[in-house]
């Protein structure tokens, strides 16, 4: 077979995978059945099943296929198959990506993911579009406008939502414990909060940090410096909330806590380390005791930070399990100008555990010590959501009564830090969290 007829086999690939999914699982058993005894990630194997199917195409479909459909299609589907971050850009989209245009556009203030297919809110920007909207971390976004959310990749869904400043996205929303609901969202520009700080009892500094973006880890510095000018003898570093971010700023954060090794890593193929990022003696700041706070939307380069103290035994990661998140694209130019966005590297601890996994057992940083808040959803069952409270039965004779109060949610023991200062030794200060 020559090497364009093995190409084309591989770009149909992709459309024989969507195929399998939406209805020729049949037809798939079968000729996957033919080919029992080929190792299942033997590349030769995987062309003689796709060539096999492309014939079929060829000769039996009803209709002349119109090739350019089926060749974005199959692309489309190629990338899909490998990570949400990895994705198939048509020409005009490469053209933007490389302008610097698709990172151009207003955001809401969100951090994204995939969750079952689905547009995934790992967090919120305090103060951003999307918190005033009323979104929160853990919703799941069905529609995007009139867009099924599951039928882009993640990186088309994002450049839906995102827009030109003023206009307004409405998202259908998926929320544990809630009926569906549809959330308008204006676009805006907005300013992510500085890294803030506080002493509590028995000289505990608490650092609650926003942001990783460029020039985060000198505001972060700063806060600690000051912490320990009031006296702070421990410090605990809050990264609950905190995702997306640079690499770079998460080691920075780490070396001012740890003086010494490896802070964090970067695997590529064959699990092969293509950088590290070493801490030097000269900026670290604080030797005291530390801890840091963790949850679910703790993702990016705020693992970075968590997996560091762990793999360093610089001090206990008190709360939930992260999200696992973390690569590094690159984008591969095709000769019909369109292009793929490859993942072409996985953020990991020194050690060289990656934070995104293949499924969720797989990803992410656990704590070593746990403590759960009951109001964080985990991003399991998403089929699950939207079923909300049960409705009362609409054939009862309807009975007056009175208009309700505005409802004030409660305000809820933050057991997480609270944990972490008693860890610390601070328990006139965990009393006072609580």
């Amino acid at each position: 077979m020559s090497f364009r007829g093995k190409l084309w086999v591989m770009v149909l690939s992709g459309a024989i995978a969507i195929y399998a999914v939406v209805g020729g699982l049949p037809f798939m058993g079968y000729v996957l059945n033919v080919n029992a005894q080929q190792p299942v990630n033997d590349a030769g194997a995987q062309l003689r099943i796709v060539e096999s199917v492309l014939q079929h195409i060829q000769n039996d479909y009803v209709d002349d296929p119109n090739m350019e459909k089926v060749r974005v299609g199959a692309l489309r589907g190629l990338a899909n198959g490998l990570d949400p971050y990895s994705s198939f850009l048509t020409a005009d989209q490469v053209k933007e990506y490389q302008a610097g245009k698709a990172i151009s556009k207003t955001s809401i203030g969100a951090e994204f993911s995939q969750v079952s297919g689905f547009l995934y809110v790992i967090s919120v920007i305090k103060g951003g579009p999307a918190e005033k909207a009323g979104l929160k971390s853990g919703d799941v976004i069905e529609y995007i406008d009139a867009k099924a959310s599951r039928d882009v990749s993640l990186y088309d869904a994002v450049q839906l939502v995102a827009g030109e400043s003023g206009t307004t996205v409405a998202l259908r929303v998926l929320r544990s414990g809630e009926k569906p609901q549809t959330i308008k969202v204006t676009r805006g520009t907005y300013t992510v909060p500085k890294a803030e700080s506080r002493m509590e009892a028995n000289k505990i500094g608490v650092v609650k940090v926003y942001s990783l973006e460029e020039g985060e880890s000198a505001d972060i510095k700063a806060q600690v410096a000051s912490l320990q000018k009031q006296g702070a003898a421990k410090i605990i570093l809050d990264l609950r909330g905190v995702a997306g971010g640079k690499l770079e700023e998460a080691a920075n954060v780490a070396n001012l806590f740890i003086k010494d090794g490896n802070l964090a890593t970067v695997i590529g193929r064959e699990n092969k380390p293509t950088k590290t990022f070493a801490a030097d003696p000269a900026k670290a700041i604080f030797d005291g005791e530390a801890a840091i706070l963790i949850n679910l939307s703790t993702a990016g380069a705020s693992e970075a930070i968590a997996a560091a103290f762990l793999d360093r035994k610089r001090g206990e990661v008190v709360g939930e399990k992260t999200f696992g998140m973390g690569t590094e694209q690159q984008l591969f130019t095709l000769k019909s100008g369109d292009g793929m966005l490859l993942t072409v590297g996985k953020w990991a601890s020194p050690n060289g555990t990656p934070f995104l996994g293949e499924e969720r057992a797989t990803m992410g940083v656990k704590p070593s010590v746990e403590v759960k808040r009951p109001d964080t959803p985990e991003p399991l069952d998403v089929e699950s959501l939207g079923d909300g409270p049960v409705q009362p039965n609409p054939g009862a004779t309807p009975t007056p009564t009175p208009t309700p109060k505005p409802k004030v949610a409660p305000v809820l023991e933050d057991i997480q830090l609270k944990k972490a200062l008693e860890i610390l030794g601070g328990a006139a200060s965990a009393a006072k969290a609580g």
